[in-house]
């Protein structure tokens, strides 16, 4: 199955060149960069890749994952309204990481939710998104946070639970906190693994307190696995309670490598032996790929919108 040219291509920054490049060759679609300036203000000025005639094709896939948000967001207001102007009838955006659908409740008066406001700014821009293990806690699905007719979620649990089974056999899989529950459920089933969830009270940013689940961690090699990791703090908590619980090993696993400021230091500290990411954010800890999965989705939605031909196989 082969991307039409006339009909569709895949859009993005040279930051994201790497990416593109797998993505690209996994959906068999052509890659062409997005040129980006930076006035001496800060204000950015692009250049989308028409062809001879100043168009580009009616299906557009806009790859942006959207760590270090803030100006990328501008990029995307920039590109899609701009992509519409020169001939994109139907734009994908393919956001590995999907900024700020953390804040999906207002906790004092006045304050934004802004998995509200960021969904709905881009669902005004693009009618379709493709993204992995969304942050969800009060919604049951992507498509109620950003309203889209094509919401696409989704998870990177199974292609860690593989890594797993092949670092370590026979591991205890431990999730840190409730809301992680069918997260974990979703890859210990995959190949048979024990499993359980901690109990997690936040107090701030840096501060929460857990609780390790009544399961019998003594002589086991255990993987803290979860969608995210941002400061490690709740990880490396758990990290020493398991150790002190008798763990053999403690590594930890997840989905969107933020790990922000001394993060992965902390978890050192507390004894994690390794840490294996999904590569929807680049990170040294990049174990896993997911430009299959990503490729197979868009693939089909692309097919469904008439942006791919039945061709043989690239060789």
């Amino acid at each position: 199955m082969l991307a039409d040219p006339l009909q569709a291509c895949l859009l993005h920054f040279d930051d994201e060149t790497d990416a593109a490049g797998r993505l690209a060759q996994a959906a068999q679609l052509p890659a062409k960069m997005i040129e980006r300036h930076r006035f001496p203000d800060g204000e950015l000025k692009l250049r989308l890749p028409v062809d001879g005639a100043g168009r580009l094709p009616p299906q557009v896939v806009l790859l942006r994952s959207l760590h270090d948000p803030n100006e990328k967001l501008v990029e995307l207001l920039l590109a899609a309204r701009a992509a519409r102007t020169l001939g994109a009838r139907h734009i994908t955006l393919v956001a590995p990481y999907l900024a700020y659908m953390r804040q999906d409740i207002a906790f004092a008066p006045g304050e934004v939710v802004s998995q509200q406001v960021v969904g709905g700014f881009l669902a005004g821009l693009v009618d379709a998104v493709i993204t992995v293990d969304p942050h969800l806690h009060r919604v049951a699905t992507l498509q109620e946070a950003m309203a889209v007719p094509d919401a696409i979620a989704l998870s990177g649990a199974e292609p860690l639970s593989d890594l797993i089974a092949r670092r370590r056999p026979h591991a205890l899989l431990v999730g840190p906190d409730g809301e992680s529950a069918q997260w974990i459920a979703q890859a210990a089933v995959r190949h048979g693994f024990d499993h359980a969830v901690c109990t997690k009270v936040r107090h701030g940013d840096r501060d929460v307190t857990i609780e390790l689940p009544p399961i019998a961690a003594a002589g086991r090699a255990v993987v803290l696995l979860d969608d995210m990791a941002s400061t490690g703090r709740t990880l490396a908590l758990a990290t020493r309670l398991l150790r002190a619980a008798g763990a053999a090993s403690v590594d930890v696993a997840v989905t969107h490598a933020l790990f922000a400021g001394d993060a992965l230091q902390a978890l050192n500290d507390a004894g994690v032996g390794e840490v294996w990411s999904t590569d929807c954010i680049p990170h040294a800890s990049n174990a896993v790929a997911m430009a299959e999965p990503l490729a197979q989705a868009l693939r089909s939605l692309l097919q469904r919108r008439g942006g791919l031909r039945q061709s043989a196989p690239l060789p």
